[in-house]
């Protein structure tokens, strides 16, 4: 679990977001909007996709793609595009099944059709690494019965809430493939949902961050750990956002540094611990290029 300076701390950059982004409606989706490559290079490239950042960006902006990409891959980036933007474009849908079964068919299509839009079922079996997912007999009611809880527990901090689903979510692992995908996408909906804004999960940290917390949640019950990771990412985001809506001028973290007089080294730290209001773009760490430490 987080303590209760990083939920007032979360909290505290909520009403500054809130407050910065009044009657500016369009700035806040072009923001988000903005990050959709970056979304879909880092959640695709958890799922070991090849395609770079730059490749996304590409095939996404640019309707660029080289010769030597597999089919498959640039269905998943444009299809994980446009699940994540429907998601941008309608943000106060409630969690159900069929919001789910629909994000999946989306993000599926013209990759594997018949298994679009479906739980498993039959023989169905999954395996990722040591971990097997729920008997496929029991997928459908494993599932109404972890949104029904999830949209039940009103008295369990947000972000709890939303560790604890994901960590079931993906060990049910309900659908034939994309559950990482999905799983993630359906994060930033539960977020947005209740008016925070989307964040992203980086591929660079799945090996010390983000799986581990799922060896946590299956052998010792615990979400904790997918909590944490979460309120860093949402500070993070918030950051982000504050800093675009009221920065005279953005600049690397490693700028900043050598303007203020703070080690390289001191600062990239200060960064990756969110003690600065530091904020990944294009996976370099910016920051307003006049913050000043107190």
């Amino acid at each position: 679990m987080i303590n209760q300076v990083t939920k007032a701390r979360i909290a505290n950059l909520l009403s500054q977001y809130r407050e910065l982004s009044e009657n500016k409606a369009s700035a806040i989706l072009d923001i988000a909007i903005a990050e959709i490559p970056e979304m879909v290079y880092n959640s695709n490239a958890i799922e070991n996709s090849t395609l770079t950042l730059e490749d996304t960006e590409d095939i996404l902006f640019r309707d660029v793609v080289k010769k030597d990409h597999d089919i498959r891959e640039i269905y998943e980036a444009k299809n994980l595009a446009r699940v994540t933007e429907h998601l941008l474009q309608n943000q106060d849908q409630t969690l159900s099944i069929e919001l789910i079964l629909n994000l999946h068919r989306m993000l599926l299509t013209h990759i594997r059709d018949d298994w679009a839009g479906r739980f498993r079922r039959n023989k169905e079996w999954v395996r990722v690494g040591a971990h097997i997912g729920a008997n496929p007999d029991f997928v459908s009611g494993l599932m109404d019965e972890l949104v029904k809880t999830y949209n039940k527990n009103k008295d369990l901090y947000f972000l709890d809430n939303i560790a604890w689903f994901h960590a079931d979510f993906e060990t049910i692992h309900p659908f034939p493939d994309g559950n990482g995908r999905i799983g993630r996408v359906i994060i930033n909906q539960q977020l947005m949902e209740l008016g925070y804004p989307p964040i992203i999960i980086p591929n660079k940290g799945k090996r010390t961050d983000y799986y581990p917390a799922f060896g946590s949640y299956r052998i010792n019950d615990k979400y904790d750990e997918f909590t944490r990771l979460f309120a860093g990412l949402l500070i993070e985001s918030l950051y982000r956002r504050i800093t675009i809506l009221s920065a005279k001028k953005i600049v690397t973290v490693s700028e900043w540094a050598k303007r203020s007089s703070v080690a390289g080294n001191v600062a990239a730290n200060k960064a990756k611990r969110g003690t600065i209001p530091a904020f990944r773009m294009r996976e370099k760490w910016m920051i307003d290029a006049d913050f000043h430490e107190s």
